[in-house]
């Protein structure tokens, strides 16, 4: 690929932006806590682009060889637009979120001007020609999706079930599904986004916690796992896929509903797994205008954007209208670098991960700088769509830092602001067609052997809507007959839906030859069909076994097969999460009953899993047994060695670095001692660790248990006011366990940092946090942005109060005045802080005079001050 060179630089400062712009000087008084430094060089002055016609704009596209694009609808037919759906008349409903950022101040965010508009193409074309409003009067609506003869619209705080009852295309119906689906006023960027009816008939969202499903014509919603910034999919087994804006993508490969059963074993090859390593982007042209470009490793020296920092909005294609090889692949948009990248994606053994299709270039670029595809999808007739929001700012006010700001400024990027276009790509040689679907039932039946993913989902959708028994016999024929095993698995979710799923078709349907849709009916058996899952144990297949670990493990009565499934196949790791997930309160005894088993080749990793579990557990006496079991194996031997590494905490758990609170004991168990005597240089430092997660009266070194200091009403207003900021800016990182994402954030579950001096996490919150860290022994070598602007000195100690007091933690609260004493005294500081800042501060002999001193949290074990 050729690189750029010779882009000339230029010097800016807080003065020199004043004097240079005509509005310098109120900008930098109403973002005087920007961050970022306030010294930099402009390193790719570029001229200001013009903003183009969407002609010029498709001028600008380099698509691979033998793709092009065509434009579906522009400026005026919609404007901002960040979200689509289709219905089944091919109806395009557009979500137009009018209000974001008019300029670097964030002007509109507060007029309800946003929109739903309803899309046609009456003469067939492929260009949308009418337009009709939905729904108006919005305040920052964020995303939609078709069911059940309307719309979900999301309005945080609610999501909105809108449907137009008289035909004349305007929605006259209005009902709350739920009121707490975002909150109002929030950071747009970290807002529940993107329902999306998957597989197995339950919509899911981006950046949300909950589910939804129809049940008797009502929409009903429970508590889920949360996922993702910007975008939800799936792929043609209905595994979720995700991403934030740094991060690819990710997946969830098996379901989170099950996986999280089990608060003693936390999933970490199942859920939430970063599906691609590489973060690289390779633009084609320079993309100076991003948020940390005075970052020397965001851009390279040509000016391209190095790394993802925007990625939103992916796309699993699962259509036909592209050559087969593109069949599963991910098709991710990029909105700072303008393209979107196509990633591979392959599965062994359940678990998927993905490589970039192309070498230092990429499926789709762009040189027009506003050119910001949002969001894509694999639409009707197999063509991938995409959403353009054509606009120079797209970084949140918040998150604005001097930089980008100036950028924005010099090159006048913030208008136009209305604009934007829907694009379809398509082969060369290969033309989208209008895709209606039947409203007769018994036609969309036999619309599940479609090779098109849409129109399978959507006729999916609209029989369970439905519910008509008449084409019950259709489909349980299709289920026998068809040659297509897609086909056959949408026959049997379709059923589960309609709550028509006989007994007598689950045990058919366990006996296919298809192994995703043995696994599928696995997966919707009941206690009825325990004895018929019991005869598949030995089921060679990856897929069937995991479905297998989640239900058989949940039946006492089937231990004896649980067993069996641990020793055969408890080396596959998402099969041993899903035996885990359903041994709430029985992992010590499934443990003893498989060391009874004597097996011939042990399952190692098992034991490890187990052995967790109990310590995770924390139950004293549970505890007690589990060392006189690790006591009684033979001195050093494999057995040994994987209890101790699993009780020691060494083993995998998902919990990203976080730090093990202390046990307390009645006494010093005397197994300790033994093993301790008895451990060789590999096992030394397991029994050591182990260890030092327990205390008991009159141990040296270890204070005696915390008294919890109840907190008083104004602390626990404080609290209150933490746990909403924590729920809608936090969550999506950090999760609502707190135990973090591998790649993305640490756990704050027992960290040192989270429970250490009292007067330091004010200073992360307000300025950032540069890597590299240490979190409870693990490295992490990212950025956590400044939120000084953002929060306020009360929602900053709220935050820090709710995390210092929830998860069991016993941390002291942090008043607001000490958040506002702390901003004041730093209030020239415009770089984030660095671990060994930190750890000045964190020093006993070294705390900083303006500090709040140590602080009386309780004690976790590993956890020395840095």
């Amino acid at each position: 690929m050729k690189r750029l060179q010779n882009i000339p630089l230029l010097k800016v400062s807080l003065l020199a932006a004043a004097v240079a712009f005509t509005p310098g000087a109120v900008l930098w008084a109403i973002h005087p806590k920007s961050a970022g430094p306030d010294s930099f060089e402009l390193k790719f002055k570029l001229p200001a682009p013009k903003p183009l016609t969407p002609e010029e704009e498709l001028a600008t596209f380099k698509l691979a060889p033998g793709f092009h694009a065509e434009l579906v609808a522009a400026e005026p037919m919609v404007e901002s637009p960040v979200a689509l759906s289709w219905d089944e008349k091919g109806r395009l409903f557009v979500c137009e979120m009018r209000g974001y950022m008019h300029d670097v101040e964030g002007a509109g965010e507060d007029q309800k001007i946003g929109r739903v508009v309803m899309l046609e193409d009456t003469d067939g074309d492929g260009r949308m020609d009418k337009r009709t409003v939905f729904a108006d009067g919005l305040l920052m609506p964020r995303a939609l999706v078709c069911v059940n003869g309307g719309l979900l619209v999301s309005e945080p705080p609610n999501l909105w079930f809108m449907k137009d009852t008289d035909g004349d295309g305007i929605a006259d119906a209005k009902e709350s599904i739920d009121a707490s689906y975002g909150s109002a006023g929030g950071q747009p960027e970290h807002m529940a986004n993107s329902p999306t009816w998957l597989l197995d008939n339950w919509i899911y969202s981006a950046n949300h916690s909950k589910r939804y499903r129809l049940k008797d014509g009502k929409f009903i919603g429970e508590v889920t796992g949360l996922r993702g910034q910007w975008g939800m999919t799936q792929d043609d087994f209905g595994r979720q896929f995700y991403n934030s804006n740094s991060d690819f993508l990710r997946s969830n490969f098996i379901p989170e509903s099950l996986a999280r059963r089990n608060p003693n074993y936390t999933a970490a090859a199942g859920l939430g797994v970063q599906v691609v390593k590489d973060q690289a982007t390779w633009p084609s042209h320079p993309t100076p205008g991003v948020n940390r470009g005075y970052d020397p490793k965001q851009l390279r020296e040509d000016g391209t954007l190095a790394t993802a920092t925007a990625t939103c909005g992916a796309s699993i294609y699962r259509g036909s209208l592209f050559p087969k090889e593109y069949r599963g692949n991910a098709f991710i948009p990029e909105p700072a670098g303008n393209l979107v990248k196509r990633m591979i994606l392959s599965e062994k053994n359940g678990l998927v991960s993905g490589t970039h299709a192309l070498k230092q270039t990429e499926f789709w670029t762009s040189t027009d700088e506003r050119f910001r595809p949002v969001s894509s999808y694999c639409g009707p007739g197999g063509a991938l769509y995409v959403v353009d929001l054509y606009r120079g700012i797209i970084q949140h006010k918040s998150f604005l830092t001097h930089y980008l700001v100036a950028n924005i400024k010099d090159r006048d990027l913030e208008m136009p602001f209305n604009q934007g276009r829907i694009w379809r790509v398509v082969p060369d040689k290969a033309k989208a067609t209008p895709v209606l679907l039947p409203s007769e039932s018994p036609k969309l039946v036999a619309l599940l052997e479609s090779t098109d993913g849409w129109t399978r989902d959507t006729a999916q959708r609209l029989l369970v809507e439905r519910k008509d028994a008449e084409v019950v016999p259709a489909l349980t024929g299709l289920a026998h007959k068809s040659k297509l095993p897609l086909a056959r698995l949408h026959a049997l979710w379709t059923l589960e839906g309609m709550g028509a799923l006989a007994p007598e078709l689950v045990t058919d349907f366990l006996k296919d030859k298809d192994s995703k849709v043995r696994a599928a009916a696995v997966r919707v058996t009941g206690r009825p069909q325990v004895g018929e899952l019991v005869k598949m144990v030995g089921d060679p297949s990856v897929d069937v076994q995991i479905a297998l670990g989640f239900q058989l493990s949940a039946f006492p009565e089937s231990q004896e097969a649980t067993l069996t499934l641990a020793l055969s196949a408890g080396a596959q790791p998402l099969v041993r999460e899903a035996i885990l997930s359903g041994l709430r309160g029985r992992e010590l005894e499934t443990l003893q009953a498989l060391l009874e088993k004597k097996a011939k080749t042990e399952p190692t990793a098992m034991y490890e899993a187990l052995a967790q579990a109990v310590l995770s557990e924390r139950r004293k006496e549970r505890v007690k047994t589990l060392l006189e079991v690790i006591a009684a194996q033979p001195a050093n031997g494999a057995v040994q060695v994987a209890l101790l590494s699993g009780a020691s905490g060494k083993v995998k758990t998902g919990k990203s670095g976080a730090a093990v609170k202390l046990l307390y004991l009645d006494s010093m168990p005397s197994e300790l001692a033994t093993l301790l005597e008895a451990s060789n240089a590999s096992a030394k430092p397991l029994v050591a660790a182990l260890e030092a997660r327990l205390a008991w009266p009159a141990k040296p070194g270890v204070p005696p248990p915390p008294v919890i200091k109840p907190l008083t009403a104004e602390e626990t207003a404080w609290f209150e006011t933490g746990k909403g900021v924590y729920n809608s800016l936090c969550v999506g990182c950090h999760q609502p366990t707190g135990t973090g994402m591998d790649g993305l954030a640490p756990a704050l579950v027992n960290s040192e940092w989270v429970l250490g001096k009292a007067e330091v996490l004010p200073r992360i919150l307000l300025h950032g946090l540069a890597g590299p860290i240490k979190v409870g022994g693990q490295s992490w070598n990212l950025e956590m942005p400044p939120l000084g602007a953002a929060l306020s000195d009360e929602q900053i100690a709220g935050v820090l109060t709710f995390i210092r007091r929830e998860w069991e933690h016993n941390g002291s609260p942090i008043a607001p005045a000490t958040v506002a004493k702390i901003r004041q005294e730093y209030a020239a500081r415009v770089k984030s802080w660095t671990e060994e800042e930190l750890k000045e501060l964190m020093a006993p002999k070294k705390a900083a005079s303006n500090g709040t001193g140590a602080d009386a949290g309780a004690p976790v074990a590993a956890a020395k001050t840095p």
